[in-house]
């Protein structure tokens, strides 16, 4: 496929990465088939709208979320020039509950039973039992050595109340400030986002001290110090390391290999292998590992993550069958981000409905040709400027992994104002295919 701007927007929202099936006429069981669906993000949402929808209705869903409603990363950085709000990044669950008659539960999980098929809820006496569990719980932060405290020093990395803390340091900052921020080591959640990120805030302090339009003096211009845990810059190189060095060449300085050591928050000071670093806005992103629920119950490996089966996504250990994990929490490799968990979603409810309302196997030679996922984004760089990129996995049947489809991984040229009035259609299909 030639990687242009048209072939990135037909990938979304991303095709049913698997031959999915659409059943019709199926027999209704007296007792049907309850999936259980852990977290009401990309990868919990798009599964339990499409196991309904691919059951014909045929397949019981309950979706298991402590919170009324699901804020965005996708889209969040924009929240920090003001472009947009956390109200407009909002989805409540009601389209599951009403049009697709999922059961929605508020409550938070704590402890699967794999051998007894059942759901520890927080504040609850009875577990919640299970056909099928869909495990769906995103990233959890590892602890952050020091003086560290988020509500001074924020991540903003889980959108919300965290993304309103760091615009409002961001616009108390002084005309020639400092704003600091640090990149965890990889994997961690969407790959372009932190860089994306250093170029907004390059893009707000260089427009508001007149930086960009070469009208401040070296000791009035402000300074965005990219503090990388990575040994480079993990997604779009190009793209980013031109507007690094070109577009904001004065502002942004980069350093790599630089592994976060201690944080004090009240001094807003963080020590690296690389330096001790002081500045007027601190923004940390810790390190990430799956949700406390998975390592509690066993299913993590040394790195944090699940295995799974990249077929199915059912867990690898055999005391956890009929569990699957999805999203950012599953450890296939494959990039961490909100289309790819609606995309991996599908998958999964493929397998689900094949396997245990059609009793068809799910590891057919047909279906395993056809098992793609795909992530694409669109990254602002400037306030009405974007880039894109995209990536296509397929199953390889001979290592039994996902691995990037030849010639699927590009990125934009350049960034343009049509790309970024692209981002905007790309985030609403994505958002209606996932929550509406």
């Amino acid at each position: 496929m030639s990687l242009t701007r048209r072939n990135v927007m037909k990938m979304i929202p991303a095709a049913a990465a698997a031959a999915s099936l659409t059943p019709r006429g199926f027999a209704q069981a007296d007792t049907p088939h309850h999936v259980v669906v852990v977290g009401g993000g990309f990868a919990g949402c798009t599964v339990a709208k499409y196991l309904r929808m691919w059951s014909n209705q045929g397949i019981a869903v309950t979706l298991v979320e402590p919170k009324t409603k699901h804020v965005s990363c996708i889209m969040s950085n924009l929240i920090l020039n003001e472009q947009l709000t956390t109200r407009d990044l909002s989805f409540s669950y009601d389209a599951l509950r009403d049009q697709y008659g999922v059961n929605v539960v508020r409550a938070k999980a704590v402890l699967i039973n794999g051998p007894e098929h059942t759901l520890k809820l927080k504040g609850q006496a009875e577990p919640l039992a299970y056909d099928s569990l869909v495990v769906a719980t995103g990233i959890k932060f590892k602890r952050v050595k020091g003086e560290y405290d988020s509500k001074l020093t924020p991540h903003a990395w889980i959108a919300g109340s965290q993304s309103n803390l760091l615009r409002d340091q961001i616009k108390a900052m002084p005309a020639n400030g400092t704003f600091i921020m640090t990149i965890p080591k990889a994997p961690y959640r969407c790959p372009p986002g932190p860089y994306e990120r250093a170029c907004l805030v390059a893009n707000i302090l260089g427009t508001r001290s007149g930086a960009l339009s070469g009208n401040t003096s070296p000791a009035d211009t402000p300074t965005v110090l990219v503090l990388d845990e990575n040994p480079g810059i993990q997604a779009e190189k190009e793209t980013f390391t031109r507007a690094f060095n070109d577009l904001y060449g004065n502002i942004v300085t980069y350093i790599q290999d630089a592994r976060v050591q201690t944080v004090n928050s009240a001094a807003r000071e963080v020590t690296t292998s690389k330096g001790t670093y002081s500045g007027d806005v601190l923004n940390v992103i810790p390190r990430h590992s799956a949700q406390q629920v998975l390592k509690k119950s066993g299913l993590t490996n040394s790195a944090g993550w699940v295995p799974v089966d990249p077929v199915t996504y059912e867990s690898e250990d055999p005391d956890f069958r009929d569990v699957y994990v999805i999203g950012d929490s599953q450890g296939t490799g494959q990039p961490k981000s909100g289309h790819m968990a609606n995309s991996q979603a599908k998958v999964c409810a493929d397998a689900i409905v094949r396997t245990q309302l059609l009793n068809l196997s799910a590891h057919t030679d047909e279906r395993l040709a056809n098992i793609t996922t795909n992530s694409a984004c669109f990254s602002p760089i400037t306030a009405d400027e974007a880039s894109w990129l995209t990536a296509v996995f397929k199953y390889n049947s001979e290592n039994g992994q996902m691995g990037l489809a030849p010639g699927s991984l590009g990125e934009a040229h350049n960034w343009n104002s049509e790309n970024y009035q692209d981002m905007f259609a790309w985030s609403e299909n994505l958002f209606a295919d996932t929550f509406m």
